[in-house]
């Protein structure tokens, strides 16, 4: 089956590796969030770390754009994960776990 044409490629060292495994996949959908994942690792704090390597390479695709700093992005990412954390939007559903 084809992918969908607003799809991101697969980064290269991805496709380079053996052992590569896609561990989340996240869409939005009708102005909500669509996410696929594994769980993937034997503990649920590796899932922080995770999600802090993906904030800090988006921090620096927004530094790169010439949208703000890093750290502005950075501390911009980390007041909204504060935020929603503690007063969610959207819990979203189990039905989106692959």
């Amino acid at each position: 089956m084809a992918g969908h044409k607003r799809e991101l490629e697969i980064p290269p060292g991805a496709l380079e590796s053996e052992d590569a495994a896609e561990v989340f996949r996240a869409w939005i959908v009708d102005k909500g969030l669509d996410v696929s994942f594994r769980t993937a690792f034997d503990d649920p704090a590796t899932w922080g770390i995770l999600l802090v390597d993906i904030a800090r390479q988006v921090a620096r695709g927004f530094e790169t754009d010439g949208v703000c700093s890093e750290g502005q992005a950075l501390d911009a990412i980390k007041s909204s994960f504060d935020s929603e954390w503690d007063r969610p939007l959207d819990l979203g559903t189990p039905e989106s776990r692959q």
